[in-house]
């Protein structure tokens, strides 16, 4: 099935996005485009209820979870059958520790078609950060390096007095002032929900555009979209001594829907790897 094949199985439905963040800013005009559908956004879908950024409420299942559950509620909400879900965490990159990373999960639940189909993408392009206080110019510091005011603030102190969506310079000084005039010391960080932060919503934007290629992946066998890699096989051969390295020998692509699994060998297009990236050659 081609691409104009799959986008007549979406053309003219309605998806709800499960979003109370504005992500449909992101999302919407990427999935009109190559699906063809009409957005709707669900009244009263109170996402902060599974878990906040900022820690108030603590998300208690893992990401591709949280995004179902979300999917599930915008559904009920709407009787929709089509929904679409965004999840994102932040922290160290994986392989470059030293670096902070966004990793931005979405995931499409089509019950009509019985597809679920997860894509995730990670990137260094955050401005994730926190930091403790205890006068103005650690502050304004922390909060020219964190891209303020494009990019909103959270400010907390004591144990409980939290100032999320800070945009003004002015809102950011007078806040922190009285934390500091109470406790002594305070905690800045960015807000890293979607709408205070643009580049979170670049990183989803890149996400939608990856989920967009796994949809107009069809299974060789069935025909359903999200025929995509489920499995890296890392081995890939060192080209002086043939030993194999962490480098990717093959990817294994799966069907949700028909089970159907196949095995792609070389799919970075090179059948060794450079030395230098041998731990037998290179340790």
């Amino acid at each position: 099935m081609g691409k104009e094949g799959v986008k007549a199985l979406f053309e003219g439905r309605k998806l709800v996005i499960a979003t109370k963040h504005r992500k449909e800013e992101a999302l919407g005009p990427i999935l009109e485009k190559e699906l063809g559908v009409e957005i709707l956004i669900p009244e009263g879908l109170d996402t902060d209820l599974l878990g906040t950024f900022s820690g108030e409420i603590e998300r208690k299942e893992d990401p591709i979870t949280t995004a179902e559950r979300k999917c599930v509620w915008a559904m009920e909400i709407t009787g929709m059958d089509l929904a679409l879900a965004s999840e994102g965490s932040f922290g160290a990159h994986p392989a470059a520790f030293f670096l902070p990373a966004d990793e931005e999960h979405l995931l499409l639940i089509d019950k009509k078609l019985g597809l679920k189909i997860h894509a995730r993408h990670l990137s260094t392009e955050t401005n994730f950060n926190a930091q403790d206080f205890e006068s103005e110019e650690e502050l304004r510091e922390f909060a020219e390096k964190a891209l303020f005011p494009s990019h909103g603030l959270i400010l907390k102190g004591g144990k409980d007095e939290v100032f999320k969506g800070i945009v003004d310079w002015k809102a950011l000084k007078d806040k922190a002032q009285g934390l500091l005039n109470r406790y002594g010391r305070a905690t800045v960080e960015t807000d890293m929900r979607a709408l205070f932060n643009p580049s979170r919503m670049k990183v989803i934007e890149e996400t939608a555009f990856q989920l967009i290629k796994q949809i107009n992946s069809c299974c060789p066998c069935c025909s359903k979209p999200g025929f995509w890699v489920s499995e890296r096989e890392s081995g890939l051969p060192c080209s002086w001594c043939g030993s194999p390295t962490e480098s990717t020998l093959a990817h294994r692509y799966s069907c949700d829907h028909c089970q159907h699994v196949e095995r792609k060998l070389f799919p970075n297009g090179k059948k060794e790897e450079d030395p230098m990236y041998c731990n037998r050659c290179n340790p």
